[in-house]
């Protein structure tokens, strides 16, 4: 065929990957503040700049109270009372907390999560400072998390477990 004699004939257009296809789509979607599995959801407003650093630092300066507080007398403080009666009794308040949170997500009950939210918060702190964690050694923990498919994690744990014990 000579030189430039397919010129009123259209070129088939090259097909993108069903990958390149659903890559493209998602981010459509995340710009237009919708979920990537095709349904809407309502546009939420961008957190304000900053949360992260916030968060980070409400949860540190409550887990300075909450350590000052291992020291303070068990009778005026709710959390030197905790640290007095161990561990477990520790734990255990956290499992109620966490039990009292759950039942207010399942009434649907926004005041009663945001509220019960805040004491699982409290207590898992409790706990993190009676077991020596801190809270930047979570928020580490996260950070490596972060990016990481939860069943890729998930079967990395699984994997390391068992070539630790066998």
């Amino acid at each position: 065929m000579a030189k430039g004699a397919d010129k009123g004939k259209k070129r088939p257009k090259a097909k993108a990957s069903a990958k390149a296809k659903a890559g493209v789509a998602k981010k459509a979607k995340a710009k237009r503040g919708l979920k990537s599995k095709g349904k809407t959801k309502r546009r939420e407003p961008a957190p304000p700049p900053g949360l992260g650093t916030e968060v980070e630092g409400v949860l540190e300066r409550l887990f300075a109270v909450i350590e000052s507080r291992r020291s303070a007398d068990p009778e005026v403080s709710n959390t030197a009372r905790l640290f007095k009666r161990g561990t477990a009794k520790i734990a255990q308040k956290l499992g109620e907390e966490a039990v009292e949170a759950v039942i207010a997500a399942a009434r649907k009950d926004r005041d009663g999560v945001v509220n019960e939210s805040a004491d699982v918060l409290y207590h898992l702190l409790v706990m993190w400072a009676d077991a020596g964690v801190a809270p930047g050694d979570v928020l580490r923990e996260l950070e490596r998390r972060e990016g990481i498919s939860g069943i890729a994690e998930k079967k990395a744990r699984l994997e390391a477990l068992a070539a630790a014990e066998g």
